[in-house]
């Protein structure tokens, strides 16, 4: 028979150690050699030895007793499994409050579960995003049954203590190996760790305690939202588990593309056509703009890429003051077509032009940038 470690050295303490120090000690090596977790071949022994230490050192009687005499114990009596030891389990919840770090649960049955969350796909206009609105909405989720209160018994009835763990809502399996006797905590596999069994199901939910219901709802959208914005309405989504609060409700925004308009961020972007006469001599053009139809001046020589900024006429901020920028992109548009008046007036044009050709290259334009930035 191979001799037993000394507890001190199994906890790493020294032997003058306080509770708190070995209790510390204990904690560390536990989770280091639980067997659920561990990878150490040889986990379960060490965590019955590790167990059988702790029992004795955090004990002060039995601690004495095995400061004066070792493992054998006055009389040969010993320390062993066969001297009022726990279940190494029970200590280890105990020591871990019952959770353990690794999925454990100490209390009887399952306690209260939020219920889920739900989503809701909102389209919306693109002036409705950029100046906000209110939409009503119909969403079906599943609320606690009004006629059973979410027990799932039959009205007038209540449901019985499980019989399979006796209301403990966890079924407990001992397991003998050589090693010794390991005990396994599972939730209880006929009333899914309630502790309960619904003997008359509720008619109106078949015992389920939930029903599907549709209900309206207005949804706020603020000014400034963008395509893909969440709205959380908290406390609208499934009614929760065993009294647990309600989940949440994501309206998620589908903002349909604008026909004049592209955004990005708080900016809008405007392309603007213009012939080569009115980029040659300037002109006064209408242009679409949030608020509407609105009159802009095209200055004389104006080139394909010139960009004009009009401040504060772009989407509002959606948290904060102030709105974006509108940017008007002028695009000088050749004409493909001509009748023979406006040839000869082209060709005389031309003649009074400088006829060289351009051969050089030039560094990357604005508009270049521009279109990296837009995605034109």
């Amino acid at each position: 028979m191979s001799q037993k470690q000394d507890y001190y050295q199994l906890l790493g303490v020294e032997r003058s150690a306080n509770p708190d120090e070995i209790r510390r000690a204990y904690r560390k090596l536990a989770r280091e050699y639980h067997p659920d977790v561990s990878e150490h071949p040889d986990a379960e022994s060490r965590f019955k030895e590790i167990n059988e230490a702790y029992q004795v050192l955090s004990n002060a009687e039995k601690r004495a007793l095995y400061d004066r005499f070792g493992h054998a114990g006055p009389g040969n009596a010993g320390f062993g499994f066969d001297f009022g030891f726990r279940d190494p389990f029970d200590i280890f919840e105990q020591v871990f409050g019952g959770q353990g770090g690794f999925g454990f649960r100490s209390s009887r049955r399952s306690g209260p579960r939020r219920g889920a969350d739900l989503r809701y796909d909102l389209g919306i206009t693109f002036d409705e995003a950029v100046f906000g609105c209110k939409k009503e909405i119909e969403v079906v989720r599943r609320e606690s049954c009004p006629e059973c209160k979410g027990s799932g018994a039959e009205p007038g009835t209540t449901p019985l203590r499980c019989s399979e763990c006796n209301g403990q809502g966890q079924v407990r399996r001992v397991q003998h190996s050589l090693l010794g006797s390991f005990v396994n905590v599972t939730p209880c596999p006929k009333c899914q760790g309630s502790g309960e069994v619904i003997s008359i199901p509720c008619r109106h939910c078949e015992g389920t305690g939930k029903v599907h219901t549709k209900r309206r709802l207005t949804v706020n959208i603020p000014a400034g939202v963008d395509h893909g914005t969440q709205i959380r309405l908290a406390g609208e989504g499934e009614a929760g588990e065993r009294g647990g609060p309600p989940g949440n409700l994501y309206v998620v925004l589908e903002v349909e593309p604008h026909p004049h308009f592209r955004r990005r961020n708080n900016d809008l972007l405007l392309e603007l056509g213009i012939n080569v006469a009115q980029a040659a001599l300037g002109t006064e053009v209408t242009i679409p703009t949030l608020e509407g139809q609105d009159t802009f001046e095209i200055p004389a020589g104006t080139q394909t890429g010139k960009v004009f900024r009009l401040r504060g006429r772009g989407v509002p901020q959606l948290r904060g003051s102030g709105r974006g920028d509108l940017l008007i992109l002028t695009r000088v548009e050749t004409p493909t077509k001509l009748s023979r008046e406006q040839k000869e007036l082209f060709r005389q044009l031309a003649a009074t032009l400088n006829g060289e050709t351009i051969t050089e290259v030039k560094e990357p334009t604005f508009l270049d940038r521009l279109r990296d930035v837009f995605g034109l």
